[in-house]
């Protein structure tokens, strides 16, 4: 997150309503009349649109049950909402709370949302067995200074200054309560990147339900679908890294969070070599899958699994996604998918 909150956009999505009608939401490679197809569902139900940006990247609502008064309320509550949040969570931004965080290694009487999303950090970091760290940002600002020093490098960071770097990570180095959060070493600094957008995401839901939307699809980064009358499903298409108009493969959703992660999503040099996804353990950052996608109930869990399990094994990844009941998608490098759950 210490060049921007964004991330690669890695999925297709398509709403299916109960008569079976498909309409795209994002990009949709089979879908080349899109908006015919918006003004259709327009005409058959009531459903309200929104593109914008929000994150610093791009974002979408679709709102159903809802007249367009409505809607623009809700839009403007939901952007208000986003704006809160990134002035917490933001490193892009030199006011938010975590970049004061970073800069002075405490902060004093921290929002409840900083903090439920710190314990849902630590709830991942113990179920991962560490490999979920959102203390990792000593090692993005080691290789972003590095390449951007030395912009051909062929190798990463000497192994002394990742080793110096190792010192300065670990979450159990983090301490957190109401009265403050505080970082147990000099020098530390935390990246929501891998949690964020899909916490900012969830709120945006819990908005939405309690403003009385019976049913929407937001997308803040990360996507989550709901219908209180549990009639309608969601198309996720997950894209083919190697080729943006390509879907490797079509998922049906309901009631559910989806989230991709993928190391050629920021790269750190210029052959692609070293990625933002970095290993807390070793201060490796070459992920072992292409990407990485998780369906969950939760669009936070689904983004910080997808984060962690990058640089996981399989019986790993297989024995977290049983006990949490998720279904995974991993893209091997030899562009197979292997799904587990």
């Amino acid at each position: 997150m210490g060049r921007h909150f964004g991330r690669r956009r890695f999925l297709t999505v398509a709403a299916v309503a109960a008569a079976g009608a498909a309409v795209s939401f994002l990009p949709n490679p089979f879908a080349a009349d899109d908006e015919k197809r918006n003004k259709d569902e327009k005409r058959n139900e009531n459903v309200f649109f929104w593109k914008g940006v929000a994150l610093g990247s791009g974002a979408e609502l679709r709102l159903f049950g809802v007249d367009d008064r409505q809607a623009a309320d809700l839009v403007n509550k939901v952007l208000a909402e986003v704006a809160r949040l990134e002035k917490m969570f933001s490193l892009y931004r030199e006011d938010s709370l975590i970049s004061r965080l970073n800069r002075d290694g405490y902060l004093a009487s921290p929002p409840a949302d900083f903090l439920e999303l710190l314990s849902i950090c630590q709830e991942m970091h113990t179920l991962t067995g560490g490999a979920f760290d959102p203390t990792v940002q000593v090692l993005w600002k080691l290789y972003a200074d590095y390449f951007s020093a030395h912009p051909d490098a062929e190798t990463p960071p000497p192994q002394n200054s990742v080793d110096e770097a190792l010192k300065r990570v670990g979450f159990g180095k983090v301490s957190f309560d109401d009265r403050e959060i505080r970082f147990a070493e000099k020098g530390m600094g935390l990246s929501l990147n891998g949690i964020a957008q899909g916490y900012i995401t969830d709120k945006v839901v819990a908005l939405l339900k309690a403003n009385g939307v019976p049913a929407a699809l937001a997308d803040m980064g990360e996507i989550r679908g709901f219908d209180t009358n549990g009639k309608r499903t969601w198309n996720v298409g997950i894209r083919n890294p190697d080729d943006e108009e390509g879907v490797l493969a079509n998922i049906t959703m309901k009631d559910k969070a989806f989230a991709t992660s993928g190391g050629y999503g920021t790269v750190m040099d210029k052959a692609g070599r070293f990625t933002h996804l970095f290993d807390p353990r070793t201060g490796v950052s070459t992920p072992r899958y292409k990407s990485i996608s998780v369906m969950a109930d939760d669009a936070a869990v689904a983004d910080a699994l997808s984060t962690a399990f990058s640089i996981m094994d399989l019986p790993l990844i297989r024995s977290v996604a049983e006990s949490r009941r998720l279904k995974v998608w991993l893209l091997m490098p030899d562009n197979t998918l292997n799904e587990i759950g």
